[in-house]
């Protein structure tokens, strides 16, 4: 998939009344912030230095341009002087992007012999942003607040967390799935409100027929199918001879691929239960589909679909993986868990180069498909999912360390993930529970909790954080106070 070329416009607060001499060390020091960023690599963005804003209508103007235009992911704030904050009102009512206050300081340490009062002037962030906070905080402006030195990794690396964050709200807002029939039958949280989510996360959610994918299908030439094959030979190994099931499953990626291209979709969603006309369930259709980005939700689960291509998006170029996941079994001896599903699971979460397999699916009553078979990649990771509370969204996120398969399950055909979930697997999988997560996922060993959190302030959603302090007695009682929370939100 493309990547839209993002940046953040830095803007920074000041004010008249220090004279022309001040207001140009303020903008020599903007400009140096920013190009300091830039230089670090640790930003996955550019941050642009836009201005040194010094009136309500110079405040205003800058934020409506950035709210139009399409490369602008977010705004960085940084008050260098004091900037009153009554001027900022009209400007903050108008935001539509996410916005990160920065709250740091030109020089790190306090010059003896120099602090006099022209250099108190020109430097006091330490009450010109509290001033600055104090507005986002009377306003209720969901903002990402970081304080420390711009030289400083830890705080260059926390800007570019949010900066992923806010790239997912900006692909959120242009989302589009297509659901290849219906969710499958009786499944409570694979539903939701499509026109809430709309509403919400900017997401469009439409359904396509099942035939018209088969037309798409029938569509494809033998040339185009050798190509899809060239690039499975690529990147995968062949564990079958049965080469006639691969291609058919290259027919349903490209004919899946050109659909979704056709009409802007980012992510898409099928069943089992509904195969009209074709052979097979995509098994290596759809898992090449996401290790190209796309999102995938099976079952019809277009939420899990959508959420899966948004954190792809924050997470590119990072090389963990990103997956659409299922909780499968459990081993409670050793207190892991088992993630896979009948097929899906994108191999961007590959210990080692996944076999192309061709295994009966036992469900679907359709031909034996062709699917990648791996195990996952140890290491820190998170799943999250989101619900559909009635009213509201929430986003589920825990906090895992994927390990290495603890057997080597030779008569189980699927990718898989093996897991400890935080705080451990039985007190884990009561709080999940307890909140209501699903049983599909989205497992990376990129994204953190941090990022999701982010995301989630900047769509407006509930968001619920399992660790390794969570106790359910505590989370039930936050569940609570958070419910009535969000119905006094409204």
């Amino acid at each position: 998939m493309k990547e839209k070329q993002y940046a953040f416009w830095f803007v920074v607060g000041s004010q008249f009344l220090y004279g022309p001499e001040t207001l140009a060390q303020v903008e020599r020091d903007g400009r140096a912030i920013a190009d300091g960023l830039n230089g670090s690599g640790n930003l996955p963005y550019d941050v642009v230095y836009k201005d040194t804003v010094k009136t309500a209508g110079g405040i205003e103007k800058l934020i409506q341009e950035a709210n139009y235009d399409d490369e602008c992911a977010g705004i960085i704030t940084f008050c260098h002087t004091f900037s009153p904050s009554k001027m900022w009102i009209n400007g903050l009512g108008l935001l539509q992007k996410p916005w990160l206050h920065f709250h740091t300081q030109f020089n790190e340490e306090i010059p003896n012999e120099a602090m006099d009062m022209d250099y108190m002037n020109l430097h006091q962030s330490a009450h010109g942003d509290r001033e600055h906070g104090f507005i986002g905080a009377r306003m209720r402006k969901a903002r990402k607040i970081v304080v420390g030195y711009w030289k400083d990794e830890a705080t260059q690396k926390k800007i570019g967390k949010w900066m992923r964050a806010a790239v997912g709200a900006a692909v959120s807002r242009r989302m589009k799935v297509m659901r290849f029939g219906d969710n499958m039958r009786e499944v409570a949280v694979t539903e939701g409100d499509k026109v809430e989510a709309q509403i919400k996360l900017g997401w469009q959610v439409n359904t396509w027929p099942v035939g018209t994918l088969v037309e798409y299908m029938d569509a494809v030439t033998d040339a185009e199918i050798e190509d899809c094959m060239s690039e499975y030979r690529k990147n995968y190994e062949f564990a079958t001879d049965d080469l006639q099931t691969v291609r058919y499953q290259a027919r349903e990626e490209i004919a899946i691929k050109r659909m979704l291209d056709e009409e802007g979709c980012m992510a898409f969603s099928n069943t089992f239960e509904d195969l009209y006309g074709m052979k097979q369930l995509p098994g290596l259709a759809s898992q090449d589909l996401m290790r190209q980005g796309y999102g995938y939700g099976g079952e019809g689960d277009w939420k899990v679909s959508a959420l899966t291509a948004i954190v792809k998006a924050m997470t590119h170029g990072m090389g963990g993986g990103t997956a659409f996941m299922e909780d499968y079994n459990y081993d409670l001896k050793n207190g892991i868990s088992l993630g896979a599903h009948m097929l899906e699971v994108c191999p961007s979460l590959a210990a080692e180069k996944p076999r192309i397999e061709v295994h009966d699916l036992g469900i679907g009553n359709r031909e034996a498909p062709a699917r990648l078979v791996f195990e996952g990649k140890a290491g820190p990771a998170v799943v999250a999912s989101l619900i559909d509370m009635g009213g509201r969204l929430r986003l589920i996120v825990q906090d895992i360390e994927c390990v290495k398969p603890t057997q080597t399950m030779p008569n189980l055909p699927v990718a898989r993930v093996m897991w400890k979930p935080e705080p451990d697997l039985t007190t884990g999988a009561e709080c999940w529970i307890l909140a209501g997560g699903a049983h599909h996922t989205v497992l990376s060993r990129d994204c953190d909790a941090e990022m999701l959190k982010d995301w989630a302030r900047m769509m407006d959603i509930e968001f619920v954080h399992i660790h390794r302090d969570t106790r359910p007695e505590q989370l039930e009682h936050d569940l609570f106070l958070s419910d009535l929370a969000w119905k006094l939100k409204g």
